[in-house]
């Protein structure tokens, strides 16, 4: 009976041109890794929005017309735009509002502001929700305009609230259960990575909701959006 033939040996050039492939990608992915990690380090230099003013803004909105959503949010607008020129920011005075889907949540948001490290929207909802905030790559500063906002991390006994005039600042890679009540609106402004963020706004799109129109209506506006402030070397 014939002998089973051998496999070849592994030829030594075969094997050269391998590690030299996997050293080149290794290679290449700590260089990435290490900009990466250098970029983190001075991101803090192409923000425009000082989370104090945006505070002191809210409030402002608050005491000026309680209980008013609609006239709080034009006094916010119109006083962004008086502050920032716009060859320095962009601010979208379309007031274009969609549904946002996120963690469980629901409510509807306007994009005032959206570029690569920072974002500023209304969020809210006349009918009240909750569900889980995410983990972000951003510090998240939520304004409360108006209604009540409730908050708890695993491990606290009693509820975090919230209410008009207050700020809920949730740090990078944390993450909290919230519920919004009935007629909860809020100023939202995040700094870090905003990209990064998208995947957790559309993922309730694309595994549960199926609401194309409205995927498609967040990615228009928010690709517009950051594209304008590129183009005024806004990042």
């Amino acid at each position: 009976m014939p002998s089973k033939p051998k496999s070849p040996e592994p030829q030594p050039e075969a094997q050269k041109n391998w590690l030299v492939t996997w050293a080149t990608r290794l290679g290449i992915f700590a260089v990435v890794i290490a900009a990466l990690g250098w970029l983190d380090t001075i991101k803090d230099r192409w923000y425009v929005f000082e989370p104090g003013f945006l505070h002191e803004l809210a409030q402002s909105a608050v005491a000026t017309y309680p209980g008013d959503t609609r006239s709080m949010i034009n006094h916010i607008v119109t006083n962004l735009t008086e502050t920032y020129p716009t060859n320095t920011i962009r601010i979208n005075t379309n007031e274009e509002w969609v549904f946002n889907n996120a963690g469980g949540a629901m409510g509807a948001m306007y994009i005032i502001h959206a570029s690569i490290t920072e974002y500023l929207i209304i969020f809210g909802t006349p009918l009240g929700t909750e569900g889980h905030s995410g983990i972000h790559t951003a510090d998240d500063y939520f304004h409360i305009l108006h209604g009540e906002q409730w908050a708890f991390k695993p491990g606290a006994l009693e509820m975090e609230r919230y209410t008009p005039g207050m700020v809920h600042l949730m740090p990078r890679g944390v993450a909290k259960q919230y519920k919004m009540h009935e007629g909860c609106w809020a100023l939202e402004y995040a700094r870090g990575w905003i990209p990064l963020m998208l995947p957790f706004g559309f993922a309730d799109t694309l595994t549960s909701t199926l609401d194309v129109p409205t995927l498609y209506s967040t990615v228009r506006i928010t690709a517009r959006e950051m594209l304008g402030n590129l183009l005024i070397a806004k990042i």
